[in-house]
């Protein structure tokens, strides 16, 4: 009965330590959110109650920080940086950023400006050069099936839908982001960002076409709209031409928010984390057991 009893107890406290030592990695967060930029007042947050997003009037800090909590699963609210870009008179000339800490890094995400599209100093550009404008155009293309051929049947090309894109608005309307959440695997040190936008983007694509034409097309279109990041010593653009549906509606225009775009850094893996106390607690219970075990053995000889 005594050596049942121990042997009860060694593996009740082996369970305890292997299963703390078991634990899955906890995906980090993004902390200490701030905005920032040549725009700092030009953004929105939204809120969501798990079926719609809604405008939050007069955000703190701690409103930013809250809709950032979600994920790919369940993605929550967001912070749209530079919000006025459909305004009259927009100035694509300035941007809003949101700047936080995450694995012990800072980390950057902003809105996009002329500068980002078409090149340092220029205001505009044409089909054909070579700047993130036409690379990114020619991708929303290509990653939508839309085919020389097939604009040919309708009588149109692919220069005239990016003219009819970049005239209408268009690149401004894809420069704010809406950041829907910033999360990171401990392990791998996998930034994953959420970028809350349209589940079929076709209305935003080609406003300029009239809707008989549009509708040939196969739906949903997708594109999500760009962020630019900064990053351990790194700038650079990060865009997605697949969604998930997001399960939520903005509650005002009840189409908007309605796909999330995932997008990702390859980041710097987080220092390894203190153990918990209940591991710690748990390993120096097997670790005593055991010597409890052994003094009883030499005891009994």
């Amino acid at each position: 009965m005594k050596m049942t009893f121990q042997k009860l107890v060694i593996g009740a406290s082996m369970a305890i330590g292997v299963s703390a030592l078991a634990t899955p990695a906890q995906a980090g967060t993004l902390t200490g959110a701030t905005i920032g930029g040549t725009a700092a007042s030009d953004y929105y947050v939204y809120d969501s109650d798990a079926k719609n997003t809604f405008k939050v009037e007069n955000p703190s800090a701690n409103d930013v920080q809250k809709v950032l909590s979600g994920n790919a699963v369940s993605p929550t609210g967001n912070v749209e940086l530079r919000a006025s870009s459909e305004a009259a008179g927009f100035d694509f000339t300035k941007n809003t950023s949101l700047t936080g800490t995450i694995g012990g890094k800072t980390l950057t995400l902003s809105s996009l400006t002329s500068d980002d599209w078409f090149g340092v100093g220029k205001t505009t550009t044409t089909y054909g050069s070579s700047n993130l404008a036409n690379t990114w155009f020619s991708q929303v293309l290509s990653s939508n099936n839309i085919t020389s051929s097939v604009l040919g049947v309708l009588g149109y090309t692919k220069q005239t839908l990016f003219t009819t894109f970049l005239t209408s608005g268009g690149f401004q309307r894809f420069s704010d982001p809406n950041i829907s959440y910033v999360n990171q695997d401990d392990t791998s040190g996998l930034i994953s960002i959420g970028l809350a936008g349209h589940l079929d983007a076709k209305p935003l694509l080609f406003p300029g076409l009239p809707s008989q034409v549009s509708n040939l097309f196969t739906s949903p279109l997708q594109a999500s709209e760009l962020v630019k990041y900064t990053y351990d010593g790194k700038t650079d653009y990060l865009y997605s031409f697949k969604a998930t549906n997001s399960g939520l509606l903005e509650k005002s225009d009840g189409i908007s928010h309605s796909g999330n775009y995932e997008v990702t850094i390859k980041g710097v893996v987080p220092p390894a984390a203190v153990p918990e106390p209940s591991v710690i607690l748990g390993l120096l219970g097997v670790a005593g057991v055991f010597a409890t075990q052994r003094k009883l053995k030499k005891a009994s000889i």
